[in-house]
Protein backbone atom coordinates (compact mmCIF):
# COMPACT_ATOMS: atom_id res chain seq x y z
CA UNK A 1 0.00 0.00 0.00
CA UNK A 2 1.29 3.67 -1.14
CA UNK A 3 0.19 6.91 -1.12
CA UNK A 4 1.35 10.19 -2.67
CA UNK A 5 1.21 13.76 -1.53
CA UNK A 6 2.25 17.12 -2.82
CA UNK A 7 4.59 18.48 -0.70
CA UNK A 8 5.56 22.25 -0.90
CA UNK A 9 8.00 23.94 1.46
CA UNK A 10 10.64 26.30 1.73
CA UNK A 11 14.06 25.68 3.58
CA UNK A 12 15.66 28.54 5.87
CA UNK A 13 18.74 29.28 7.55
CA UNK A 14 18.34 28.93 11.21
CA UNK A 15 20.68 30.75 14.31
CA UNK A 16 19.16 28.75 17.14
CA UNK A 17 16.54 26.00 17.97
CA UNK A 18 16.52 26.74 21.32
CA UNK A 19 16.15 30.47 21.72
CA UNK A 20 13.92 31.71 19.21
CA UNK A 21 14.19 35.01 20.27
CA UNK A 22 15.61 35.88 16.50
CA UNK A 23 12.31 34.13 14.87
CA UNK A 24 9.50 37.29 13.77
CA UNK A 25 5.74 37.23 15.59
CA UNK A 26 4.21 35.47 12.06
CA UNK A 27 0.97 36.64 13.49
CA UNK A 28 1.67 39.80 11.92
CA UNK A 29 1.69 38.06 8.70
CA UNK A 30 -1.88 38.76 6.89
CA UNK A 31 -3.97 35.47 7.18
CA UNK A 32 -2.32 34.09 10.07
CA UNK A 33 -4.01 34.67 13.45
CA UNK A 34 -1.92 31.99 15.84
CA UNK A 35 0.85 29.91 16.03
CA UNK A 36 0.39 26.66 17.57
CA UNK A 37 3.14 24.78 19.29
CA UNK A 38 2.95 21.02 18.77
CA UNK A 39 5.26 19.89 20.92
CA UNK A 40 8.86 17.96 19.66
CA UNK A 41 9.15 14.66 17.80
CA UNK A 42 12.78 12.79 17.04
CA UNK A 43 13.48 11.61 13.53
CA UNK A 44 15.60 9.09 12.81
CA UNK A 45 15.98 8.77 9.15
CA UNK A 46 18.86 6.71 6.68
CA UNK A 47 18.39 7.74 2.92
CA UNK A 48 19.32 5.71 0.34
CA UNK A 49 20.68 5.93 -2.93
CA UNK A 50 22.98 4.39 -5.50
CA UNK A 51 27.17 4.30 -4.92
CA UNK A 52 27.65 7.40 -7.52
CA UNK A 53 24.00 9.30 -6.02
CA UNK A 54 22.22 8.82 -8.72
CA UNK A 55 18.72 9.51 -6.92
CA UNK A 56 20.58 13.03 -5.55
CA UNK A 57 21.59 13.98 -8.73
CA UNK A 58 17.99 13.66 -10.05
CA UNK A 59 17.15 15.66 -7.42
CA UNK A 60 15.42 12.66 -5.43
CA UNK A 61 15.31 10.80 -2.51
CA UNK A 62 14.54 7.68 -0.73
CA UNK A 63 13.94 7.10 3.11
CA UNK A 64 13.17 5.13 5.62
CA UNK A 65 12.16 7.10 8.38
CA UNK A 66 10.96 6.33 11.92
CA UNK A 67 9.40 8.66 14.39
CA UNK A 68 6.69 11.34 13.66
CA UNK A 69 3.23 10.88 12.57
CA UNK A 70 4.41 9.93 9.05
CA UNK A 71 6.86 6.98 9.92
CA UNK A 72 7.64 4.99 6.66
CA UNK A 73 9.31 4.98 3.37
CA UNK A 74 9.05 7.92 1.46
CA UNK A 75 10.57 8.65 -2.17
CA UNK A 76 10.42 12.68 -3.00
CA UNK A 77 10.32 13.13 -6.52
CA UNK A 78 11.33 16.99 -7.95
CA UNK A 79 7.81 18.26 -9.80
CA UNK A 80 8.41 22.41 -10.02
CA UNK A 81 9.21 25.46 -7.81
CA UNK A 82 9.14 24.81 -4.36
CA UNK A 83 6.99 21.52 -4.55
CA UNK A 84 7.78 17.97 -4.96
CA UNK A 85 5.70 14.31 -4.93
CA UNK A 86 6.27 12.24 -2.19
CA UNK A 87 5.46 9.02 -2.18
CA UNK A 88 5.00 7.24 1.25
CA UNK A 89 4.93 3.45 1.97
CA UNK A 90 4.68 1.78 4.93
CA UNK A 91 7.98 0.41 6.97
CA UNK A 92 10.04 -2.61 6.18
CA UNK A 93 13.37 -3.69 6.32
CA UNK A 94 13.64 -3.71 2.62
CA UNK A 95 13.68 -0.86 0.27
CA UNK A 96 9.53 -1.42 -1.11
CA UNK A 97 9.19 -2.86 -4.66
CA UNK A 98 6.20 -0.18 -5.67
CA UNK A 99 9.15 2.44 -4.66
CA UNK A 100 12.38 0.62 -6.02
CA UNK A 101 10.18 1.15 -9.32
CA UNK A 102 9.06 4.29 -9.39
CA UNK A 103 13.06 5.01 -8.29
CA UNK A 104 13.86 3.15 -11.39
CA UNK A 105 14.61 5.67 -14.12
CA UNK A 106 17.16 7.37 -12.10
CA UNK A 107 18.76 4.42 -10.54
CA UNK A 108 18.92 2.36 -14.04
CA UNK A 109 18.63 -0.62 -11.84
CA UNK A 110 21.20 -0.41 -9.52
CA UNK A 111 20.10 -1.33 -6.64
CA UNK A 112 19.82 1.50 -3.80
CA UNK A 113 22.08 1.41 -0.41
CA UNK A 114 22.28 3.28 2.64
CA UNK A 115 24.32 6.41 2.00
CA UNK A 116 23.53 8.91 5.43
CA UNK A 117 22.27 8.64 8.50
CA UNK A 118 19.98 12.12 10.22
CA UNK A 119 18.54 11.85 13.32
CA UNK A 120 16.68 15.13 13.65
CA UNK A 121 15.02 16.94 16.73
CA UNK A 122 12.14 18.81 15.57
CA UNK A 123 9.97 21.47 17.38
CA UNK A 124 6.54 22.01 15.23
CA UNK A 125 4.13 24.94 15.27
CA UNK A 126 0.77 25.40 13.03
CA UNK A 127 0.46 28.36 11.42
CA UNK A 128 -3.54 28.96 12.11
CA UNK A 129 -6.29 31.25 10.26
CA UNK A 130 -9.48 33.07 11.96
CA UNK A 131 -11.22 29.75 11.21
CA UNK A 132 -8.86 27.26 12.54
CA UNK A 133 -7.68 25.84 9.61
CA UNK A 134 -3.53 24.95 9.26
CA UNK A 135 -2.08 27.04 6.48
CA UNK A 136 1.42 26.26 6.47
CA UNK A 137 3.67 23.77 9.60
CA UNK A 138 6.72 25.92 10.67
CA UNK A 139 9.60 23.16 12.33
CA UNK A 140 12.66 24.10 13.98
CA UNK A 141 15.22 20.91 13.30
CA UNK A 142 18.35 20.36 14.91
CA UNK A 143 20.34 18.03 12.22
CA UNK A 144 22.88 15.91 13.05
CA UNK A 145 24.08 13.62 9.58
CA UNK A 146 26.07 10.52 9.37
CA UNK A 147 28.09 9.33 5.85
CA UNK A 148 27.45 5.60 5.55
CA UNK A 149 29.71 5.69 2.47
CA UNK A 150 33.58 5.59 1.79
CA UNK A 151 33.44 8.49 4.90
CA UNK A 152 32.40 8.65 8.30
CA UNK A 153 32.22 12.15 8.72
CA UNK A 154 29.48 14.00 11.10
CA UNK A 155 28.22 17.06 10.55
CA UNK A 156 25.46 19.18 12.48
CA UNK A 157 23.88 22.45 11.84
CA UNK A 158 19.91 24.28 12.43
CA UNK A 159 17.59 24.93 9.93
CA UNK A 160 13.65 25.86 9.56
CA UNK A 161 10.82 24.67 6.79
CA UNK A 162 7.77 26.32 6.31
CA UNK A 163 5.79 23.52 4.80
CA UNK A 164 2.12 24.45 2.85
CA UNK A 165 -0.83 22.41 4.13
CA UNK A 166 -2.79 21.07 2.03
CA UNK A 167 -5.41 22.81 -0.06
CA UNK A 168 -4.22 26.48 1.59
CA UNK A 169 -3.06 29.05 -0.91
CA UNK A 170 0.20 29.59 -1.80
CA UNK A 171 0.41 33.02 -1.08
CA UNK A 172 1.27 32.01 2.64
CA UNK A 173 4.82 30.91 1.63
CA UNK A 174 5.05 34.30 0.00
CA UNK A 175 3.74 36.34 2.75
CA UNK A 176 6.04 34.59 5.06
CA UNK A 177 8.86 34.63 3.17
CA UNK A 178 8.26 38.67 2.82
CA UNK A 179 8.45 38.39 6.63
CA UNK A 180 11.58 36.26 7.43
CA UNK A 181 13.18 38.39 4.89
CA UNK A 182 12.44 41.34 6.16
CA UNK A 183 13.67 40.12 9.78
CA UNK A 184 17.19 38.78 8.05
CA UNK A 185 16.41 35.38 8.11
CA UNK A 186 17.68 34.23 4.73
CA UNK A 187 16.64 30.74 2.54
CA UNK A 188 18.91 28.28 2.99
CA UNK A 189 21.73 27.67 0.75
CA UNK A 190 20.71 23.62 0.12
CA UNK A 191 17.09 22.34 -0.99
CA UNK A 192 17.28 19.64 1.67
CA UNK A 193 18.55 18.17 4.40
CA UNK A 194 20.41 15.48 2.32
CA UNK A 195 21.69 17.66 0.24
CA UNK A 196 23.94 19.44 3.41
CA UNK A 197 24.64 16.15 4.59
CA UNK A 198 26.56 14.85 1.22
CA UNK A 199 28.53 18.20 1.22
CA UNK A 200 28.85 18.47 4.42
CA UNK A 201 30.05 14.78 5.32
CA UNK A 202 32.34 14.43 2.46
CA UNK A 203 29.88 11.69 0.69
CA UNK A 204 29.00 14.40 -2.31
CA UNK A 205 32.97 14.45 -3.30
CA UNK A 206 32.25 10.49 -4.72
CA UNK A 207 30.20 12.09 -7.12
CA UNK A 208 32.36 11.22 -10.76
CA UNK A 209 34.04 14.41 -11.99
CA UNK A 210 32.16 16.80 -14.72
CA UNK A 211 33.90 15.31 -18.06
CA UNK A 212 31.42 16.57 -20.50
CA UNK A 213 33.12 20.62 -19.36
CA UNK A 214 36.43 19.60 -20.04
CA UNK A 215 35.98 18.92 -23.60
CA UNK A 216 31.99 21.16 -24.98
CA UNK A 217 32.97 24.62 -25.61
CA UNK A 218 30.81 27.09 -23.83
CA UNK A 219 28.56 28.67 -26.15
CA UNK A 220 28.88 26.08 -29.41
CA UNK A 221 26.84 23.93 -31.36
CA UNK A 222 27.81 21.40 -28.97
CA UNK A 223 26.61 23.24 -26.01
CA UNK A 224 23.35 24.38 -27.56
CA UNK A 225 22.66 20.52 -28.71
CA UNK A 226 23.66 18.99 -25.88
CA UNK A 227 21.81 21.54 -23.36
CA UNK A 228 18.44 20.38 -25.25
CA UNK A 229 19.26 16.86 -24.84
CA UNK A 230 19.58 17.16 -21.26
CA UNK A 231 16.12 18.79 -20.80
CA UNK A 232 14.66 15.67 -22.74
CA UNK A 233 16.67 13.03 -21.10
CA UNK A 234 15.55 14.66 -17.99
CA UNK A 235 11.97 14.85 -19.01
CA UNK A 236 12.15 11.05 -19.65
CA UNK A 237 13.41 10.27 -16.51
CA UNK A 238 10.93 12.22 -14.52
CA UNK A 239 7.49 11.05 -16.46
CA UNK A 240 8.44 7.34 -15.72
CA UNK A 241 6.98 7.21 -12.84
CA UNK A 242 3.93 8.86 -13.81
CA UNK A 243 4.01 6.04 -17.11
CA UNK A 244 4.31 3.57 -14.45
CA UNK A 245 0.88 4.90 -12.42
CA UNK A 246 -0.51 5.28 -15.52
CA UNK A 247 -1.30 9.09 -14.81
CA UNK A 248 -3.65 10.91 -17.90
CA UNK A 249 -1.43 11.86 -20.93
CA UNK A 250 2.07 10.48 -19.11
CA UNK A 251 2.48 8.07 -22.20
CA UNK A 252 2.16 10.40 -24.69
CA UNK A 253 4.59 12.98 -22.90
CA UNK A 254 7.42 10.06 -22.57
CA UNK A 255 6.41 9.00 -26.69
CA UNK A 256 7.20 12.39 -27.60
CA UNK A 257 9.94 13.02 -25.61
CA UNK A 258 11.68 10.06 -27.52
CA UNK A 259 10.64 11.51 -30.46
CA UNK A 260 12.69 14.72 -29.94
CA UNK A 261 15.45 12.90 -28.88
CA UNK A 262 15.51 10.68 -32.03
CA UNK A 263 15.42 13.72 -33.96
CA UNK A 264 17.91 15.90 -32.17
CA UNK A 265 20.36 12.56 -33.20
CA UNK A 266 19.28 12.44 -36.43
CA UNK A 267 19.46 16.21 -37.42
CA UNK A 268 22.81 16.97 -35.36
CA UNK A 269 25.16 14.23 -36.90
CA UNK A 270 27.40 16.78 -37.44
CA UNK A 271 27.97 17.49 -33.35
CA UNK A 272 27.71 13.68 -32.39
CA UNK A 273 29.14 11.14 -33.97
CA UNK A 274 26.52 8.68 -35.42
CA UNK A 275 28.38 5.47 -34.80
CA UNK A 276 27.57 6.42 -30.76
CA UNK A 277 23.92 7.62 -31.27
CA UNK A 278 22.46 5.63 -34.17
CA UNK A 279 22.36 2.36 -32.09
CA UNK A 280 20.63 4.79 -29.50
CA UNK A 281 17.98 6.49 -31.73
CA UNK A 282 17.40 2.31 -32.85
CA UNK A 283 16.65 1.83 -29.02
CA UNK A 284 14.39 5.22 -28.87
CA UNK A 285 11.96 3.77 -32.04
CA UNK A 286 11.95 0.70 -29.87
CA UNK A 287 11.12 2.32 -26.79
CA UNK A 288 8.67 4.49 -28.99
CA UNK A 289 6.80 1.70 -30.65
CA UNK A 290 6.18 -0.33 -27.01
CA UNK A 291 4.64 2.93 -25.88
CA UNK A 292 2.83 3.07 -28.85
CA UNK A 293 0.05 0.75 -28.65
CA UNK A 294 -1.45 2.44 -25.46
CA UNK A 295 -1.35 5.78 -26.60
CA UNK A 296 -2.90 4.89 -30.20
CA UNK A 297 -5.14 3.39 -28.22
CA UNK A 298 -5.67 6.58 -25.76
CA UNK A 299 -6.25 8.39 -28.67
CA UNK A 300 -8.43 6.13 -30.73
CA UNK A 301 -10.91 5.57 -28.18
CA UNK A 302 -11.42 8.91 -26.93
CA UNK A 303 -12.37 10.24 -30.73
CA UNK A 304 -14.52 7.19 -30.74
CA UNK A 305 -16.47 7.90 -28.04
CA UNK A 306 -16.63 12.29 -28.36
CA UNK A 307 -18.12 10.86 -31.81
CA UNK A 308 -20.60 8.87 -30.37
CA UNK A 309 -20.72 11.30 -27.58
CA UNK A 310 -21.85 14.26 -29.82
CA UNK A 311 -24.40 12.52 -32.09
CA UNK A 312 -28.53 13.22 -31.63
CA UNK A 313 -29.61 9.75 -29.12
CA UNK A 314 -31.90 9.12 -31.73
CA UNK A 315 -29.21 8.25 -34.13
CA UNK A 316 -27.67 5.90 -31.68
CA UNK A 317 -28.66 2.89 -32.98
CA UNK A 318 -28.00 -0.38 -30.87
CA UNK A 319 -25.63 -1.23 -27.81
CA UNK A 320 -22.92 1.44 -29.34
CA UNK A 321 -21.87 2.62 -26.25
CA UNK A 322 -21.31 -0.66 -24.74
CA UNK A 323 -19.76 -1.95 -27.79
CA UNK A 324 -16.80 0.05 -27.61
CA UNK A 325 -16.04 -0.43 -23.82
CA UNK A 326 -15.84 -4.06 -24.86
CA UNK A 327 -13.76 -3.39 -27.19
CA UNK A 328 -11.58 -1.12 -25.55
CA UNK A 329 -11.14 -2.91 -22.30
CA UNK A 330 -9.38 -6.36 -24.08
CA UNK A 331 -7.23 -3.44 -26.26
CA UNK A 332 -6.22 -1.18 -23.82
CA UNK A 333 -5.26 -4.15 -21.42
CA UNK A 334 -2.76 -5.58 -23.65
CA UNK A 335 -1.75 -2.36 -24.63
CA UNK A 336 -0.98 -1.49 -20.97
CA UNK A 337 0.36 -4.23 -19.95
CA UNK A 338 3.12 -3.90 -23.48
CA UNK A 339 4.30 -0.39 -21.87
CA UNK A 340 4.81 -1.80 -18.24
CA UNK A 341 7.02 -4.74 -19.61
CA UNK A 342 8.99 -2.44 -21.66
CA UNK A 343 9.70 -0.29 -18.62
CA UNK A 344 10.78 -3.04 -16.37
CA UNK A 345 12.59 -4.40 -19.00
CA UNK A 346 16.90 -4.56 -19.02
CA UNK A 347 16.85 -3.07 -22.71
CA UNK A 348 15.01 0.09 -21.49
CA UNK A 349 17.47 -0.02 -18.23
CA UNK A 350 20.53 -0.22 -20.65
CA UNK A 351 18.55 2.36 -23.15
CA UNK A 352 18.86 4.94 -19.99
CA UNK A 353 22.61 4.15 -19.15
CA UNK A 354 23.12 5.35 -22.54
CA UNK A 355 21.47 8.30 -22.57
CA UNK A 356 23.15 9.02 -19.31
CA UNK A 357 26.82 8.37 -21.26
CA UNK A 358 25.77 10.12 -24.03
CA UNK A 359 25.04 13.29 -21.99
CA UNK A 360 27.61 13.04 -19.56
CA UNK A 361 30.86 11.85 -22.08
CA UNK A 362 29.24 13.16 -25.60
CA UNK A 363 30.79 12.14 -28.52
CA UNK A 364 31.77 15.38 -30.15
CA UNK A 365 32.61 15.82 -33.69
CA UNK A 366 35.28 18.42 -35.46
CA UNK A 367 31.93 20.81 -35.74
CA UNK A 368 31.13 20.80 -32.74
CA UNK A 369 33.41 23.25 -31.39
CA UNK A 370 32.23 26.11 -33.76
CA UNK A 371 29.63 28.19 -33.16
CA UNK A 372 26.12 27.02 -33.58
CA UNK A 373 24.58 30.31 -36.24
CA UNK A 374 27.28 28.20 -39.06
CA UNK A 375 26.60 24.48 -37.79
CA UNK A 376 22.38 24.66 -36.82
CA UNK A 377 21.18 26.40 -40.10
CA UNK A 378 21.73 23.20 -42.64
CA UNK A 379 20.49 20.22 -40.43
CA UNK A 380 17.50 22.57 -40.39
CA UNK A 381 17.10 23.01 -43.90
CA UNK A 382 17.64 19.44 -44.48
CA UNK A 383 14.86 18.25 -43.12
CA UNK A 384 12.46 20.97 -44.41
CA UNK A 385 13.64 19.86 -47.93
CA UNK A 386 12.82 16.46 -46.70
CA UNK A 387 9.27 17.45 -45.61
CA UNK A 388 8.79 19.80 -49.07
CA UNK A 389 9.48 16.14 -50.97
CA UNK A 390 7.16 14.68 -49.35
CA UNK A 391 4.58 16.77 -49.49
CA UNK A 392 4.88 17.38 -53.08
CA UNK A 393 4.52 13.82 -53.71
CA UNK A 394 1.44 13.50 -51.43
CA UNK A 395 -0.27 16.35 -53.48
CA UNK A 396 0.43 14.43 -56.86
CA UNK A 397 -1.21 11.67 -55.82
CA UNK A 398 -5.35 10.71 -55.72
CA UNK A 399 -7.24 10.50 -53.07
CA UNK A 400 -6.85 6.93 -51.73
CA UNK A 401 -4.87 4.48 -49.83
CA UNK A 402 -1.89 5.84 -51.34
CA UNK A 403 -2.62 9.28 -50.49
CA UNK A 404 -2.99 8.81 -47.06
CA UNK A 405 0.44 6.78 -46.59
CA UNK A 406 1.91 10.01 -48.12
CA UNK A 407 0.35 11.85 -45.95
CA UNK A 408 1.14 10.11 -43.24
CA UNK A 409 5.04 9.97 -44.39
CA UNK A 410 4.62 14.07 -44.51
CA UNK A 411 3.37 13.96 -41.25
CA UNK A 412 6.39 12.53 -39.83
CA UNK A 413 8.66 14.86 -41.60
CA UNK A 414 7.04 17.79 -40.00
CA UNK A 415 7.29 16.33 -37.03
CA UNK A 416 11.62 15.76 -37.62
CA UNK A 417 11.45 19.62 -39.22
CA UNK A 418 9.43 21.10 -35.95
CA UNK A 419 12.00 19.42 -33.50
CA UNK A 420 15.06 20.22 -35.78
CA UNK A 421 14.29 23.84 -34.96
CA UNK A 422 13.90 23.29 -30.78
CA UNK A 423 17.50 23.09 -29.66
CA UNK A 424 18.61 26.08 -32.23
CA UNK A 425 15.76 28.92 -30.34
CA UNK A 426 19.01 29.90 -28.47
CA UNK A 427 20.72 31.20 -31.20
CA UNK A 428 18.66 31.55 -34.04
CA UNK A 429 16.34 32.90 -32.14
CA UNK A 430 12.60 34.17 -33.70
CA UNK A 431 13.30 32.55 -37.32
CA UNK A 432 13.46 29.54 -35.78
CA UNK A 433 10.55 29.90 -33.36
CA UNK A 434 8.82 31.06 -36.75
CA UNK A 435 9.56 28.38 -38.94
CA UNK A 436 8.92 25.53 -36.30
CA UNK A 437 5.28 27.38 -35.82
CA UNK A 438 4.27 27.18 -39.20
CA UNK A 439 5.37 23.71 -39.39
CA UNK A 440 4.02 22.41 -36.10
CA UNK A 441 0.31 23.81 -37.96
CA UNK A 442 0.79 22.15 -41.19
CA UNK A 443 1.61 18.79 -38.54
CA UNK A 444 -1.26 19.21 -36.38
CA UNK A 445 -3.69 19.33 -39.67
CA UNK A 446 -1.83 15.79 -41.16
CA UNK A 447 -2.27 14.87 -37.19
CA UNK A 448 -6.04 15.70 -38.07
CA UNK A 449 -6.11 13.40 -41.59
CA UNK A 450 -4.34 10.50 -39.97
CA UNK A 451 -6.26 9.93 -36.70
CA UNK A 452 -9.45 9.77 -39.25
CA UNK A 453 -7.92 7.08 -41.12
CA UNK A 454 -7.45 5.09 -38.35
CA UNK A 455 -10.24 5.72 -36.89
CA UNK A 456 -12.14 4.46 -40.49
CA UNK A 457 -10.63 1.33 -40.17
CA UNK A 458 -11.31 0.63 -36.31
CA UNK A 459 -15.24 2.10 -37.12
CA UNK A 460 -15.18 -0.78 -40.05
CA UNK A 461 -13.71 -3.17 -37.63
CA UNK A 462 -16.55 -2.46 -35.19
CA UNK A 463 -19.39 -2.17 -37.91
CA UNK A 464 -18.36 -6.20 -38.72
CA UNK A 465 -18.54 -6.94 -35.34
CA UNK A 466 -21.88 -5.71 -34.74
CA UNK A 467 -23.21 -6.57 -37.92
CA UNK A 468 -22.21 -10.47 -37.41
CA UNK A 469 -23.52 -9.95 -33.64
CA UNK A 470 -27.40 -8.91 -35.67
CA UNK A 471 -26.68 -5.20 -33.52
CA UNK A 472 -27.53 -2.06 -36.01
CA UNK A 473 -24.88 -0.80 -38.06
CA UNK A 474 -25.87 2.58 -39.01
CA UNK A 475 -24.47 4.98 -36.02
CA UNK A 476 -20.97 3.58 -37.16
CA UNK A 477 -21.44 4.13 -40.49
CA UNK A 478 -22.32 7.53 -39.87
CA UNK A 479 -19.17 7.67 -37.50
CA UNK A 480 -17.38 6.65 -40.26
CA UNK A 481 -18.59 9.23 -42.88
CA UNK A 482 -17.94 12.06 -40.42
CA UNK A 483 -14.46 10.50 -40.29
CA UNK A 484 -14.46 10.48 -43.91
CA UNK A 485 -15.80 14.13 -44.08
CA UNK A 486 -12.77 15.09 -41.87
CA UNK A 487 -10.26 13.53 -44.55
CA UNK A 488 -11.29 15.29 -47.03
CA UNK A 489 -11.30 18.80 -45.69
CA UNK A 490 -7.63 18.34 -44.64
CA UNK A 491 -6.66 17.45 -47.82
CA UNK A 492 -8.09 20.41 -49.06
CA UNK A 493 -6.81 22.72 -46.87
CA UNK A 494 -3.19 21.04 -47.17
CA UNK A 495 -2.32 23.11 -50.32
CA UNK A 496 -3.37 26.79 -48.21
CA UNK A 497 -1.45 25.57 -45.24
CA UNK A 498 1.43 23.98 -46.94
CA UNK A 499 1.82 27.83 -48.47
CA UNK A 500 1.83 29.21 -45.44
CA UNK A 501 5.18 26.82 -44.06
CA UNK A 502 6.99 26.92 -47.42
CA UNK A 503 7.14 30.64 -47.94
CA UNK A 504 10.90 31.38 -48.54
CA UNK A 505 11.29 34.03 -46.40
CA UNK A 506 11.06 31.53 -43.30
CA UNK A 507 13.91 30.01 -44.24
CA UNK A 508 16.08 32.99 -45.17
CA UNK A 509 15.43 34.41 -41.96
CA UNK A 510 17.47 31.53 -40.40
CA UNK A 511 20.80 32.38 -42.11
CA UNK A 512 20.65 36.48 -41.14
Amino acid sequence: MTHSKRETERKYAAPSADDTSWLPDLTSVDGITSVVGKGLDELDAVYFDTDDLRLADASATLRRRTGGADAGWHLKLPTSGDSREEVWAPLSDTVPDTLRDLALSRTRGTEPRPVVHIWTTRSTQHLVDSEGSILAELSLDRVRAESLLATTTRASWTEMEIELAEDADPFVLDAVDKTLRKNGIDRAEHSSKLDRALEETGTGALHLPDRRAEIVVPGSAADEVLRYMDEQVQTLVNIDPAVRRGRPDSVHRMRVTCRRLRSTLRSYRAVLDRAVTDPIRAELKWLGGELGAERDQEVLVERLGTGIGASPRELVLGPVDARLQVWNVARASEARQRSLDALHSPRYLALLSSLAALTEQPPLLRKAARKPEKVMVKPILKEYARLAGRVAHALELSPGTKRDAALHQARKAAKKTRYATEPAHASLGKPARRLGKRVKTLQRMLGEHQDSVVARDALRNLALAAHAAGEPGFTWGMLYGQEQAVAERCERELPTTWVEASKPRLRKALVH
